[in-house]
C-alpha cells in the first residue's frame, strides 16, 4: 500500500485545518495509507518512507514558519537523491497572498527532484493586523472542501500508480 505524507505546521489553527481537510478526505478513500505529522515530529525517515507529500504551512513574513523551515532544515540532506520523482503538493495558510511560501517550498522541493502534481492551495486568511494575525483562525468550509479535494487527488493518483 502506498503512503501519503502530510507534514504541517500551524499557530493559530488555520493550516492545521487545511492538513486535517486533505488527511481526511485522503482517507477515506481506502487506498492509501495516510501519515499526518507535525513539522515538529517529521523525521527524515517518514519522508524517505512516503511515496507523496503534502507540505501544509502559514505564510509568516512572506515565507514558511520557522518550524516548517527548521524541518526542511532538519530533513534535506538526509534524503538528498532518495525522493527523485515523487509526487507532492502544498497548501498555505496566508494573510494576504502566499507566494512567498509557496515559492521557498518549490525551491525545496525542486531540490529533492519532486515532482509538483497540483497547484498550491492558498487560503487568504485576511489578516493584516497584529491582533487579527495572532488570533486563533476558523479556515470556511469551501476552502476545506478545495483541501480535502487535493488530498483525495493525490491518495487517488498514487493508489492508481499515476504519479
Amino acid at each position: 500500500m502506498k503512503t501519503l505524507l502530510i507534514v504541517w505546521h500551524s499557530r493559530t489553527g488555520g493550516s492545521r485545518q487545511m492538513a486535517e481537510a486533505a488527511a481526511l478526505a485522503a482517507r477515506e478513500l481506502g487506498e492509501v495509507k495516510v501519515r499526518l505529522l507535525t513539522a515538529e515530529a517529521a523525521q527524515a525517515e517518514d519522508l524517505a518512507a512516503a511515496d507523496g507529500y503534502v507540505f501544509v504551512c502559514p505564510e509568516n513574513l512572506a515565507a514558511i514558519s520557522g518550524q516548517m523551515k527548521e524541518f526542511f532544515d532538519r530533513t534535506y540532506y538526509p534524503v538528498l537523491e532518495r525522493l527523485n520523482g515523487r509526487p507532492y503538493a502544498i497548501m498555505v495558510c496566508a494573510g494576504s497572498d502566499g507566494d512567498g511560501a509557496v515559492r521557498q517550498i518549490a525551491r525545496i522541493a525542486t531540490g529533492w527532484r519532486l515532482k509538483q502534481v497540483a497547484d498550491p492551495i492558498v487560503v487568504n486568511t485576511a489578516a493584516q493586523t497584529p491582533e487579527a494575525i495572532l488570533a486563533p483562525k476558523t479556515i470556511d468550509q469551501a476552502a476545506l472542501d478545495r483541501c480535502g479535494e487535493l488530498g483525495a487527488a493525490l491518495a487517488a493518483g498514487l493508489a492508481m500508480g499515476v504519479f
